[in-house]
């Protein structure tokens, strides 16, 4: 049967939410959302369409705007990103089942509505229109709509066709894709292109979809691998996986993972209190979660500023468990052996792997069980702390470190500030109000 759907994406959603919060219409007002707090280089998280339309790139860095460019610098506040994307949840359930429904990131969907047409009588296109109609009429917020005949067209369709479109609507098939994008350039504009991979093809000379589809297929997995086989079907448009595949999938391990960008270098001894901190809370994120671990991971990238390569290794703890009183000496013992103390370092992230439940964890009798006993009521009563009364409520004697960032991440989401009430604008309008270079 063929298959039907729709991708829905809001434009330039954390701008559009702070200038529906501030009354401004995000076509017309310049508002980039940043913490003009951080560093001269800091990445606005998102840009109004009337910054875009100046030619300003999304995602750019402050100091990266036009001198001459007047513009609202919106602090963070992600918890309300986090409810407005909800609350827009809320209306594609008005028109399609959760079932239906896969939600992609904060501000994008995909819908299979393959059979809610008949049922409402409507187009595609229409039933797109009406969703992003009724998301603008309750909220504010604008959005686009990409329709395809299947997941890979639709994203295409949203990302390429509708941008172009009067309406904001574009529509793919098979057919309509190879006449009109098959000489589209650039190839990164394409799903799951990025620039390494352009580079790559760019080397043999493919620098379009029509020159993947007339490539031969060899040279490709030569190059990708069993990779290819994906590129090649997009090639021709085609994808065969479904909402309904992703809703059955299972992965085969599970892992937890905890990664932190530096807002500075930081010297070797800061760093591995970084890594204790990390590793601390990612423990009591196990034992919510009733997992355990026997296997960890660290990958530690030294400062920008430096051309050489991170530092990676794994080590293995000899009974599965989320104990920090085993996990972190664990993680401190890697950390000291994989990091040159000599480099700066920039960001820091930990991989558990291979997580298991937790009634099936195995003792040791070479490990105190009555310690771990005791171990574990206190990581209970922390998480219980934290949950009724605030993340900072309880910390340890390392958090309050200096250089520790534990009390601040708290408040974070995403690595930005959570908000609340609405926080201090800053309007840029002259020279001495950019950061300097």
């Amino acid at each position: 049967m063929d298959k039907t759907y729709i991708c829905i994406d809001l434009k330039s959603f954390y701008a559009s939410v702070e200038c529906v919060e501030r009354g401004l219409d995000p076509m017309t007002t310049n508002l980039a959302v940043c913490d003009m707090s951080r560093s001269e280089k800091t990445i606005c998280l998102a840009i109004t369409p009337a910054m875009k339309a100046l030619g300003i790139k999304n995602r750019c860095r402050v100091f990266e705007i036009p001198k001459t460019v007047k513009f609202i610098a919106a602090p963070p506040r992600m918890q309300l990103y986090l409810e407005y994307s909800a609350n827009i949840y809320a209306i594609y359930l008005k028109y399609i089942s959760k079932d239906d429904i896969h939600v992609y990131s904060v501000d994008e969907a995909f819908m299979d509505v393959t059979d809610y047409l008949s049922l409402y009588k409507m187009t595609a296109r229409e039933l797109g229109q009406a969703i992003i109609d009724d998301i603008y009429t309750t909220l504010g917020i604008r959005a686009t709509c990409g329709i395809g005949t299947n997941l890979y067209l639709t994203k295409i369709a949203l990302d390429i066709t509708a941008k172009h479109a009067k309406d904001f609507i574009g529509e793919l098939n098979e057919e309509k894709y190879i006449a009109e994008l098959w000489d589209h350039t650039p190839l990164t504009d394409f799903w799951m292109i990025g620039p390494g991979t352009a580079k790559r093809l760019a080397a043999y000379g493919i620098h379009t979809m029509g020159d993947i589809a007339h490539t031969n297929e060899d040279t490709l997995y030569h190059m990708f691998g069993i990779n290819a086989e994906l590129l090649i079907d997009h090639a021709y448009g085609r994808e065969p996986v479904t909402i309904a595949d992703i809703k059955k999938y299972k992965p085969s391990t599970r892992s937890l993972t905890s990664g932190q960008v530096l807002m500075r270098d930081y010297d070797y001894e800061d760093a591995l209190l970084i890594c204790k901190e990390m590793m601390d809370l990612l423990c009591l994120d196990m034992v919510e979660k009733g997992v355990v671990t026997q296997s960890l991971t660290l990958h530690v990238c030294y400062s920008n500023t430096l051309d050489i390569p991170p530092a990676h290794g794994s080590t293995t703890i000899e009974t599965p468990t989320n104990a920090d009183i085993l996990l972190i000496p664990a993680i401190s013992e890697l950390f000291a052996r994989i990091v040159e103390d000599v480099y700066p370092v920039r960001r820091i992230f930990i991989y558990c792997n291979n997580l298991q439940r937790e009634e099936f964890r195995q003792y040791n009798l070479f490990i105190d069980d009555e310690a771990l006993q005791k171990n574990r009521k206190i990581q209970e009563a922390v998480i219980s702390i934290k949950k009724k009364y605030g993340k900072n409520a309880i910390l340890k004697g390392m958090n309050l470190e200096k250089n520790a960032t534990t009390m601040l991440r708290n408040n974070q989401i995403g690595g930005h500030s959570a908000g609340g009430m609405a926080m201090g604008d800053v309007e840029v309008n002259s020279d001495s109000d950019v950061p300097d270079r």
